[in-house]
Parts: C-alpha cells; sequence; structure tokens
C-alpha cells in the first residue's frame, strides 16, 4: 500500500536533465514575461538558444529520444504546468476567449515554439553549407 510519506523514486540522470532543462526554459519564459520584454530579444534569445544546443548535445532533439525537448515537446509541458491546455481545450481556433493571462501565456509559448522549431530547422541543415574544404581551396557554392 503506497503511503504518501513515502520518497518518490530518483530521477535517472538523463530524467533530471531534461527537467532541469524544461525548468530553465520555463524560466527564462517566465522572465522576459514578468519583465514586459520580448523572449526574440537578448537576453533571452541567447539564453534560450544555448538551452536548445545543450538539448541538443544531450539527444533530446531526436526523433525517438527517451526524453522529448522538442519544440512539441517542451510545449506540451509547459501548457500543462501553466494549465493552458485545459483552458483551451481541443478549440484553439477562440484563443481570443481566453483569460487577458492565459492568452499572455499562450503567445509566449507561440513565440518560443516558433524560435526553437527555427531552429531546429537551421541546425539540422548546417552541415549542407558548411562542407569542409581542403586547405589551400576557395570554399564554392554548390549550385
Amino acid at each position: 500500500m503506497p503511503r504518501s510519506d513515502q520518497i518518490a523514486e530518483p530521477l535517472s540522470p538523463g530524467q533530471a536533465l531534461a527537467q532541469d532543462l524544461v525548468n530553465r526554459v520555463d524560466e527564462v519564459l517566465q522572465n522576459a514575461a514578468e519583465r514586459g520584454q520580448p523572449v526574440e530579444l537578448d537576453p533571452h534569445r541567447a539564453q534560450l538558444f544555448e538551452l536548445f544546443v545543450m538539448c541538443d548535445a544531450a539527444g533530446f532533439l531526436e526523433e525517438g529520444a527517451a526524453h522529448d525537448l522538442t519544440c512539441d515537446g517542451i510545449a506540451r509541458d509547459l501548457a500543462s504546468r501553466w494549465k493552458l491546455a485545459s483552458r483551451i481545450g481541443a478549440d484553439i481556433s477562440h484563443p481570443s476567449s481566453l483569460p487577458p493571462e492565459q492568452l499572455k501565456r499562450l503567445r509566449l509559448l507561440w513565440s518560443f515554439m516558433r524560435m526553437w522549431m527555427e531552429w531546429t530547422y537551421a541546425w539540422g541543415r548546417w552541415h549542407e553549407f558548411h562542407k569542409p574544404v581542403a586547405p589551400g581551396q576557395a570554399r564554392t557554392t554548390d549550385k
């Protein structure tokens, strides 16, 4: 019989890292919102990009990763934390019916998602445009 005073199972190192990264994304977004600053500008953009790079280095952006820190994975987690999913329900076609505070959070989440998706796209295609060049040869484009 489970007891309410039992200590929760410890997190695996991967779970702890994934949770920490999402907590840090949440913190950056909340700080931007509290200051009334857009997340698309520094210092928030730089902080989010550093977290993006850490997520990639940990393998959390890969399809089928044990811990999904893709744009959709983090957005689901934050929407749940912020109780957006329960307030929006399945109908996101009328976000203006949300209370103003929730609408602000939804817009913040959309801004985050747009940036994360753009970084994912660019990061995935980086190698196409940065092929190694032999010493002494000029870089040319493949067109």
